[in-house]
């Protein structure tokens, strides 16, 4: 089904695949038979994982632009709510509203996305990538040791999200349904802009950029609005972060963290948007139920050899092993009435034959 059918409401709902809408109740039902543990700690912090992971999708996927700074700007969202609007380290905290810290805090990581952007864009490969994990180690380091704006090694606490129509956003149920509707929203959207003009002007970027500016397009333009696109991504998610934390400190922008998110985009998938939620899923669940096997400190072990796993045997991550899964079912099926087809022929071909006989 082509997404632009979808926004224009030329669709109907016979036409969605019954699989994607077993999804799609299972995720709205989910609350209603999980605990609030699986519902705020697995299904919440899945959501917003894959959110961040999915801006870096956006870019490596449809821009071929690796970046590793997608942590580094959800958490400077994350910062910029904790300074503008209220915290309980006497630091900062200008008091703010939410309705005007969060879109002021979500407008600078897009403006912040698109400065990295216009450093990055001019270089490929792995210099990209080492430029950026350069800007995320600098940031985490200047986050660090600087006290008067970013309260320093402690961060900020005590940063509640707000009380909108009487609900309060950090009770399990309504932030699970508010990271659900800022994940889908997001998810539509790329989607959406992967079939567009410009999502399909960047996809021929990734795949030969002096042949896209040689036809008059603008290579480097492209490229650092896609890092402001991701930006608000990252931004809303690094909000959400923040909110689902209550707290943020170096360690949220840290290098560990930031090599999370690729490593997540990776074992999801980085050739469709759903990809880096698949991939949140599991790392959130490796994170939460592997010390139940091994120990705490072995995590980092034990991602490390699924992410070789994945990486050695499906290059396309948890995605591509289920496209491969799917493809041999589908041929599977197709084979089987093609095959008694062919016999039932070859008998009837050899009825004929006998009955021609003299």
């Amino acid at each position: 089904m082509d997404t632009r059918r979808l926004f224009s409401g030329g669709f109907s709902l016979t036409e969605i695949h019954p699989a994607k809408l077993a999804v799609v109740v299972f995720l709205i039902a989910y609350p209603s038979f999980t605990s609030d543990f699986f519902t705020y700690q697995i299904g919440a912090y899945s959501l917003i994982l894959g959110t961040i992971a999915l801006s870096l999708m956006m870019l490596a996927g449809y821009g071929g632009m690796v970046s590793l700074a997608q942590m580094t700007v959800a958490g400077f969202a994350g910062y910029l709510v904790a300074i503008l609007g209220d915290n309980s380290m006497d630091v900062m905290g200008l008091g703010w509203p939410w309705w005007m810290s969060v879109p002021v805090a979500i407008l600078s990581a897009a403006l912040f996305s698109a400065f990295i952007g216009a450093i990055s864009v001019r270089t490929e490969g792995i210099y990209t990538i080492m430029i950026t994990l350069a800007i995320a180690v600098a940031f985490f380091y200047f986050v660090r040791q600087n006290y008067p704006v970013f309260n320093g090694f402690t961060g900020f606490a005590g940063i509640e999200p707000p009380t909108v129509f009487g609900i309060y956003w950090r009770d399990p149920v309504p932030f699970y349904y508010l990271s659900l509707a800022v994940a889908a929203g997001f998810f539509s959207s790329v989607l959406y802009a992967s079939r567009a003009t410009f999502g399909l002007s960047l996809q021929a970027i990734r795949d030969n950029p002096r042949r896209m500016r040689a036809l008059g397009y603008d290579v480097t333009l492209h490229r650092i609005v896609a890092y402001f696109l991701s930006g608000i991504i990252a931004g809303t998610a690094g909000v959400m972060m923040v909110w689902f934390n209550g707290r943020i400190s170096p360690g949220s922008v840290g290098v560990d963290v930031v090599i999370d998110i690729l490593v997540i985009a990776v074992l999801g998938g980085m050739r469709h948007p759903i990809g880096p939620f698949l991939g949140a899923i599991a790392f959130v669940l490796l994170e939460n139920f592997a010390i139940d096997l091994i120990d705490r400190e072995r995590f980092n072990t034990v991602i490390g050899v699924a992410f070789l796993l994945i990486v050695l045997f499906s290059p396309d991550g948890l995605l591509g092993l289920w496209n491969r899964a799917r493809d041999k079912i589908r041929f599977r099926k197709n084979a089987r009435p093609y095959r008694g087809g062919a016999a039932q022929g070859d008998q009837h071909a050899a009825g004929s034959l006998e009955e021609t006989k003299p």
